[in-house]
């Protein structure tokens, strides 16, 4: 990971030129940075827009194909080693059939989840362009949000940082997993 003070100087150094690629490899907090140098001018907060959401779509698109290809390459023996088996992965398939777009908007918006079910997407072969959409509706606001979250508060971007990091997005994904796995039995015994 990037130091905070690095992102904010090379933003404010070469602007729209770094943001977008940035913004695929760091995320939120890039675009939190980009909303704090729009509010001091530095740079134009439609472009900043615009950045933040291709990137945003780009960086999720790759963790899509990753998930889409490398099951492919796996062998059998190791799908089941990851617990991929031939059942669970139609069990996969079958969810996000049913419920991917919902899938998909849960994870983007809780943050945490995002890299699992967005390769978990791939390798469920959910058609991308239903992907692509559900992913992009709502991709959009939570850029949106970071953006304004960094043009009103942007000067506390390293608190906000430590918001956003490994540590605090590994405990929201385990709360979230927790509360999907409560429901999820929750149903399964009420259906019986």
């Amino acid at each position: 990971m990037i130091d905070h003070t690095t992102l904010v100087s090379m933003m404010s150094s070469y602007g729209l030129w770094v943001l977008t690629p940035l913004a695929v490899i760091e995320g939120p907090i890039v675009t939190v940075i980009a909303g704090y140098l729009v509010s001091l001018s530095i740079l134009s907060l439609w472009q900043v827009i615009v950045c933040v959401i291709v990137a945003d779509i780009l960086g999720d698109c790759m963790l899509y194909f990753v998930g889409r290809l490398a099951l492919g390459s796996l062998s059998p023996t190791w799908r089941d080693r990851l617990g991929l088996s031939r059942r669970r992965m139609f069990s996969l398939m079958r969810g996000f059939r049913r419920h991917g777009t919902r899938i998909l908007v849960a994870a983007k918006l809780t943050h945490a989840a995002g890299f699992a079910a967005l390769t978990a997407a791939g390798a469920a072969r959910m058609p991308f362009a239903a992907f692509l959409i559900a992913n992009t509706l709502a991709g959009i606001p939570k850029c949106l949000f970071f953006v304004a979250l960094g043009y009103l508060f942007g000067n506390a971007y390293e608190t906000i940082g430590s918001w956003l990091s490994g540590e605090a997005a590994i405990l929201l994904a385990l709360l979230t997993l927790g509360a999907v796995a409560i429901i999820y039995l929750q149903r399964r015994k009420a259906s019986r």
